[in-house]
């Protein structure tokens, strides 16, 4: 099996994502790049990071968002064992989480 490796074309896919200026372009660049399916599952595994990240049990996972255990374990493994992207964007949030509420004390 060949490792993936990114080059120019994953380069420039990644450059329009982050050029993406708020959740309503987001919206309209993803339903055109993916299919209604990849969507789905690309929302369910960052919701299974979120929930794996606040230590919520696998089977009470699964029963909410109504995916196998199997799923569940898949996203936690590489959460806790990938290349950081999901904890990245689980320390950003909760930094943007943080400061907004800090914001709104003042």
């Amino acid at each position: 099996m060949d490792k993936f490796k990114f080059n120019k074309k994953t380069d420039e896919l990644f450059k329009a994502v982050i050029s993406l200026k708020n959740v309503r372009e987001a919206e309209v660049f993803f339903r055109d790049l993916c299919t209604i399916e990849e969507i789905r599952e690309m929302s369910e595994r960052w919701q299974i990071a979120k929930m794996v990240n606040q230590s919520l049990p696998y089977r009470e996972i699964a029963k909410k968002l109504e995916v196998s255990t199997t799923t569940v374990a898949r996203v936690a493994l590489w959460l806790n064992n990938g290349a950081g992207g999901y904890r990245l964007m689980l320390n950003r949030q909760k930094a943007h989480h943080n400061s907004s509420a800090a914001f709104k004390k003042s």
